[in-house]
């Protein structure tokens, strides 16, 4: 081939390069710019930075703004600025919000174009699922998800000769009472648990929730209309109340007339005395782990798995993480889930949980954290469970005073409980 014809060749080559890179170019160039605004609570805009500017560097198009929120206010600023059609396009929601702001969301289908899986339990832990779909639609994707797990104090555990900490709530009754200090007048010095009490308990009512779910009881009906935890179930011809029996055994710890008592009203507040060396156990979120560090740098403690019921063939733990939802008032709703799913995605996701320090709600990222001080609370979210609430908050207050009630005397545990059903029951209709 000559001279002349290659230079023919590699002109045609050239111009059809310049072609096909203008034609990129120019598509580029015509894309509609998109600025998605993004609202969440206890995420620093640092977990996002990284992330949005990779996004944004191969997505040049669009611009993402992400405004960390103060929980006291989030909710009802959020609602106020959606019903004003001014929201953002995508916003944070607690794990058991879905009842009460289902209509404000746009979902996804299970198995759309978007999606790199078919269903969402493909790839995060079951509890997601529970939560955030309804009618195989997704309402909102994780990037973490967090369990109560038990905080003890490992000088106290040694001093009272206890080797290890308990696996069950058997276990736990034991180490309790021999961990529990009184004076000579009866007095709590040292609690042997933070259980019993409702106002001096940090998620006192999340550690209420765990005894009840574990122990069987249905929270509400197949309808969401009808609160049922205080429900009677017959079972080969035996009938009782779990929702009951969990309650009283919860407020027990807080009866001075049984032997599990270890906590009353009188006690500081439970983290704070956990960290001052003044209750040996406690349950409580992953988040507190630096908490307690920064408070009490040389405390000698360790975390261990949620205690669980002998019997039972299977682990039963407690949720409690936010996902990111998709404004129904946005108008970029397929740009807003390409970012929430970007986000999502397994590299991603680690260097948001890097930076976070939580416990993943991804399947294939557990493994990943069974070396962490995280490896607890990851392992225990494929147990984790919840239950769907029409209004957390309210409902937190009603049995935070259903609790209250019987460790005053005023309320037996019977009647405490009817009456918070019947108040939950009130919220649902």
């Amino acid at each position: 081939m000559d001279r002349q014809k290659l230079l023919i060749i590699a002109a045609v080559i050239v111009t059809i390069l310049i072609i096909i890179l203008s034609f990129g170019l120019k598509k580029d160039r015509n894309l509609e710019p998109v600025t998605l605004e993004m609202w969440g609570v206890y995420d620093n805009q640092a977990f996002y930075e990284d992330l949005i500017s990779s996004y944004t560097k191969k997505n040049k198009h669009v611009t993402i703004n992400y405004r960390e929120k103060t929980f006291t206010s989030y909710e009802e600023e959020l609602v106020n600025a959606l019903a004003a059609d001014q929201g953002p396009d995508i916003f944070g929601i607690h794990n058991t919000w879905l009842p009460k702001h289902k209509d404000k969301i746009k979902p996804i289908e299970q198995g759309s174009e978007l999606l790199n899986f078919e269903k969402l339990g493909d790839v995060f832990v079951d509890v997601v699922s529970q939560d955030f779909v309804r009618e195989n639609e997704i309402y909102a994707i994780p990037f973490y998800a967090d369990t109560l797990a038990l905080y003890y104090n490992k000088d106290l555990f040694n001093s009272a000769g206890i080797s290890s900490p308990p696996n069950t709530w058997e276990e736990f009754i034991e180490d309790a009472e021999k961990l529990t200090k009184k004076d000579e007048f009866g007095n709590i010095k040292v609690g042997g648990a933070a259980l019993g009490t409702a106002k001096n308990i940090n998620r006192s009512t999340d550690i209420l929730n765990l005894l009840m779910l574990q122990a069987g009881t249905k929270m509400i009906d197949d309808k969401e209309s009808l609160a049922t935890f205080n429900n009677r179930l017959y079972v080969e011809g035996e009938s009782f109340t779990p929702g009951e029996d969990a309650f009283r055994f919860f407020t027990d710890f807080s009866n001075p007339a049984k032997k599990t008592y270890s906590w009353n009203r009188q006690m500081p507040y439970s983290i704070d005395a956990f960290y001052q060396g003044k209750v040996a156990m406690m349950l409580n979120y992953s988040h507190h782990i630096d908490t307690i560090k920064e408070k009490s740098p040389y405390l000698n403690f360790a975390i261990t798995p949620a205690p669980q019921l002998k019997e039972r063939e299977f682990d039963i733990n407690y949720a409690n993480y936010w996902g990111y939802a998709v404004s129904k008032n946005s108008i970029q709703q397929e740009e807003a889930w390409k970012f929430i799913l970007f986000l999502s995605e397994k590299n991603n996701n680690k260097d948001y949980l890097e930076k976070s320090k939580r416990p993943t709600a991804r399947r294939n990222l557990i493994e990943w954290q069974r070396d962490s001080d995280l490896a607890i609370f990851a392992n225990q979210a494929l147990s984790a469970r919840s239950w769907s609430q029409v209004n957390n908050q309210a409902i937190e207050t009603i049995m935070a005073d259903m609790i209250e009630s019987v460790v005053l005397g005023s309320s037996t545990t019977k009647k405490a409980l009817d009456k918070a059903a019947a108040q939950v029951t009130i919220l649902m209709k």
